[in-house]
């Protein structure tokens, strides 16, 4: 199939070619009517037998010529060195030479480009690596004092400093992740994780930031166990807390936080809703708020969001295969759905 395709781009390609050669058989067949009456209908044989003779020859060779030309123009375009263009010259028309040498400059331009943007992308990740790893070390100097010498601090104060903490280190792990996010290898576990009690432990890790805003947080639902990622679905579940306790306590006297485990029937899947009772976000920002760096147009979420929260939230969840979506409205909370992958269904297909 693929031969007989090349067949034809060929003829087409020298379509007016052969018309004109057509073209002339009929001419000079006319002229042997003309002057060969007793021998016309040989002299016709002869015309239409040398042209169809003739056709699959040019054929042939323009077929083989454009296979070398493919082949050159593909090693080109993976590595458009000096080299591959000047094979490509020498088998291509002379007529496409200087294109050919244009295109060569400007794709070694953005190749070189490019290799730049890949150091420079690599150098920023070490160095990013490197800080997130130096800035622990004062945190956990931190944590060693709060927890040794408690005594020696007012109550209030040891909670703010551990808030203070807590949302360090909630900024280091965000910096460290979207460092990430273009890695080739990403080192994910995945196991049965009992979901609501996961949900209770992520909770009393970042309690601290719950305490501070005045949370109460609930739990509904039955246990159910999903197949996912500890350390992913932590992070999700701590940038969802972190994005609750910066905008729901602004808005509410008694801030709240739900965490709902149900069973979705129709795609025989696992569900976790986790809603708060915080502004909301108005209908028309709802589609974007899990785009990098958006803020919304009105309400709390504009004052104090950086945007990049949820978008990581939606990043992870997609390495997860997770599937993620959002329903609020001005005024009513935020409730965002994670529906986890029926792994054994995947399994018994």
């Amino acid at each position: 199939m693929k031969r007989i395709q090349s067949i034809y781009d060929c003829i087409h390609a020298y379509k007016l070619w052969l018309l004109i050669l057509m073209a002339t058989d009929l001419l000079f067949i006319f002229f042997a009517w003309l002057a060969y009456p007793d021998t016309f209908k040989a002299l016709v044989g002869l015309m239409v037998a040398f042209t169809l003779a003739a056709i699959p020859l040019p054929v042939f060779v323009s077929l083989r010529k454009q296979n070398i030309v493919a082949a050159a123009f593909e090693a080109f375009l993976l590595e458009p060195n000096e080299a591959n263009e000047e094979v490509l010259c020498r088998v291509s028309p002379r007529t496409h030479r200087p294109l050919i040498r244009r295109l060569g400059s400007v794709l070694r331009s953005y190749q070189t480009e490019l290799n730049e943007q890949v150091t420079g992308l690599a150098d920023y990740e070490s160095y990013i690596e490197g800080w997130v790893h130096e800035i622990k070390k004062p945190l956990s100097l931190l944590t060693l004092v709060l927890d040794n010498r408690s005594d020696e601090m007012s109550p209030l104060v040891r909670k703010r400093m551990l808030h203070i903490r807590d949302q360090m280190l909630g900024d280091v792990e965000r910096i460290l992740y979207f460092a990430r996010l273009g890695a080739a290898h990403k080192d994910y576990i995945f196991e049965p994780i009992p979901l609501l009690a996961f949900c209770r432990q992520t909770v009393e890790e970042h309690q601290t930031l719950l305490d501070e805003s005045g949370f109460e947080v609930q739990f509904a639902g039955g246990e159910r166990e999903v197949i996912s990622d500890r350390k992913g679905l932590a992070f999700i579940l701590a940038q969802i807390i972190a994005n609750s306790t910066k905008h729901a306590a602004q808005h509410r006297s008694r801030p709240l936080l739900t965490f709902e485990t149900v069973y979705d029937e129709a795609g025989d899947r696992t569900v976790l809703h986790i809603s708060d009772n915080g502004p909301g976000v108005s209908r028309e920002d709802l589609p974007f708020i899990f785009d990098k760096g958006f803020t919304g147009g009105r309400g709390a979420y504009t004052r104090q969001a950086t945007g990049m929260g949820l978008f990581l939230v939606s990043r992870m969840a997609s390495d997860l295969a997770i599937e993620l979506d959002a329903r609020s409205e001005l005024g009513s909370g935020l409730t965002l759905s994670l529906r986890f992958p029926n792994v054994a269904a995947h399994r018994d297909e």
